[in-house]
Parts: structure tokens; sequence; C-alpha cells
């Protein structure tokens, strides 16, 4: 298992210095596939699966036409496999929904589950999930979710020190925007509902963690910020979302919190526009410093990113490209 630097930790700082970054390593970079059924992707997704890392995202005509569904592919030996069709939303033999936003989550058996979103948009979209045995092969019929439930609504659910699933969820209704987390058991049942608060319209929260079982999420916003609330019980109850010191161009992030309690995060560091990505670190969460700029271009969609640290103690990251392909990088510390 390759070593992590402790990302200043042996100099005790508790931010990271621009002067002293980790090293990053870029492993690989690349696209997951060359060509596809599909002329436009969005909103991926990754998991490590027992010999590589699976990938899912959206693909259709273009967002909300009936024929978006969910792909997959999987990465073994540095080669990523044709992108396969996993769910769709069709009702009957005349009448489909898009699908949207999925989300790869591993249980405690083995068995992995796909999340995801099906409805005309996402006022009138309800969740969906799938489960596999065979490491994302094939595919159970769908279970829906539920009702008032949409589970993970496009980041990573994780575990917690209580053995309850936390997924990080939200709602779009009427172009009013609200986060809450949803909290389930291990076998997706007994689920329950805590609204996160605050003067934003906030939605995709990401997940940390801290020392002292406290829980942060992160969040996307309308409010050119990206904003954070806190928990110290398992979920049950957040602080109010309050602004970080992160622009956020009303666009989606993601998160990870590394095996050696360091995080990482990729955003759009802009008020605007989506055609900057970059990797930031931190050791608490409040003050992040960047470490790789992933995209820098006069114009073009670099968006809703997806990061994931495996048991190697690399870290994979994917994204939108243009919503033509979706890219992803495999880097070291």
């Amino acid at each position: 298992m390759l070593s992590f630097i402790p990302f200043l930790s042996l100099l005790g700082l508790t931010f990271f210095s621009q002067s002293e970054k980790p090293k990053i390593n870029v492993l690989s970079s690349g696209f997951i596939y060359e060509t596809a059924p599909f002329p436009s992707c969005h909103a991926s997704t990754l998991l490590e699966t027992s010999d590589g890392v699976m990938a899912a995202w959206f693909g259709g005509t273009y967002e909300r036409h009936p024929d978006v569904s969910i792909y997959t592919s999987h990465r073994k030996n540095g080669t990523w496999s044709t992108p396969t069709l996993a769910a769709d939303g069709i009702e009957n033999e005349v009448f489909r929904n898009p699908t949207w936003n999925p989300v790869l989550h591993r249980k405690n058996d083995g068995k992995i589950v796909l999340f995801y979103k099906e409805g005309p948009n996402p006022s009138e979209w309800w969740g969906h999930y799938k489960v596999s045995e065979d490491e994302g092969k094939n595919w159970s019929k769908e279970t829906q979710l539920p009702p008032g439930f949409l589970g993970p609504v496009r980041n990573k659910s994780v575990e917690l020190s209580n053995g309850q699933l936390l997924h990080p969820s939200s709602f779009e209704i009427n172009e009013k925007w609200t986060s809450h987390i949803e909290l389930s058991d291990p076998d997706l049942q007994n689920w329950e509902k805590v609204e996160l608060k605050g003067p934003f319209s906030a939605i995709q929260p990401t997940v940390l963690f801290h020392p002292k079982n406290k829980i942060q999420v992160l969040c996307r916003t309308k409010e050119g910020v990206v904003a954070s609330a806190w928990s110290s019980d398992n979920g049950k109850s957040w602080t109010p979302l309050e602004a970080t010191n992160l622009d956020n161009n009303n666009s989606g992030i993601d998160g990870v919190t590394l095996s050696n309690g360091s995080h990482l995060l990729v955003v759009n560091p802009l008020k605007k526009g989506r055609n900057k990505l970059v990797l930031l670190g931190s050791s608490d969460g409040i003050n992040w410093t960047e470490l790789l700029v992933l995209e820098n271009e006069e114009k073009g969609e670099f968006s809703y990113p997806a990061i994931i640290q495996t048991k190697d103690g690399t870290v994979h990251i994917s994204y939108t490209y243009n919503r033509k392909k979706i890219k992803y990088v495999h880097l070291s510390l």
C-alpha cells in the first residue's frame, strides 16, 4: 500500500502551504472512451472494484432528452472497457423518461449499488437503485426509493461510525434549491431525512470526515460561494450552512477524506464559467490550497467531478469534458 505524505502534519501546520505542497504525480490521464453511442454525457461517478475502477455517467442526445440513460465502464490493467448500458427510463413501448446523476456505492456485503434518478427534470424526478452481485457486470431490476427520498443526488454515499449510511441529497423545486441528508441502514431500509438550513440555495453536498466523529458537508450554491455545515452526532443534526472562502460557479463539486485524515476537493474556482477545474487540499476542511490545475482554458466546460481514494492509496478523478466525453485522471501524492 502506498504511503501518503501526511500533508504538513509533520510540520505541525494546520493548512497547506503554497511553498510546501505535497508532490502530485499524474499516473494516468485521458478519456474513458473515444466513441460512444451517445453524443452528450455528464455527471460521472467512480468506485473501486476487485480488479480496478468502475465509472458511471449519464449519456444521450442531450441532458433532459428522454433517451438519456446510465452507462458504465470498467478500468482494468490501465484500459477502460466499452461503455455499457446499465439503466434507462423506459416505462413502456411508447414512453420513456431521461435518467440522471448516477452514484456508485459498495454495500458491506460486497454488492454494488447504482443509485440514479428518473424523471423529466430535477423538480419532478424520483430515486431508483439497482444492485450488482458481479462487480457491476450485470444489474438487478430497479427498485424505487421510498416517496420523498432521492438517495445520493450526485455525490457518493458514505458509511458512518454507527454503521448507518449517509446519502448527501437535495431538492430542486420551482427554482428553489434545498439540501438535506438522507440516512438509511446498510441494507437501504429505514430511511430518515435531516434538512440543511441556512441562507443559501444549495444542492449536491459532498461529505468530509474529521476527528472526534465530526462530519462536514460542502455544497454547491447559487450565491457564488461553496457553503459548509457540520455535524457532531452522525448526521442527526447540523449547524446552519455558512459561506466558505471558496468561489463557486453554480456547478458541482466533490471531495474525499484521505486515509491520513487530509482532504481533497475538486472545484471550478470561478464565480462564473466552467472553463477551469482544480484540485484543492486541506488539513481542516476550512483552509484550502490549490494542488493541481486539471483544466484551464479560455472557454469550454470541465465540470461535475468525482473523486475517490482506492486501497493502494492513489486518487482517482473523473469529470465532464465539454459534455462530449468523461475525462479520467489517476494521481499519487
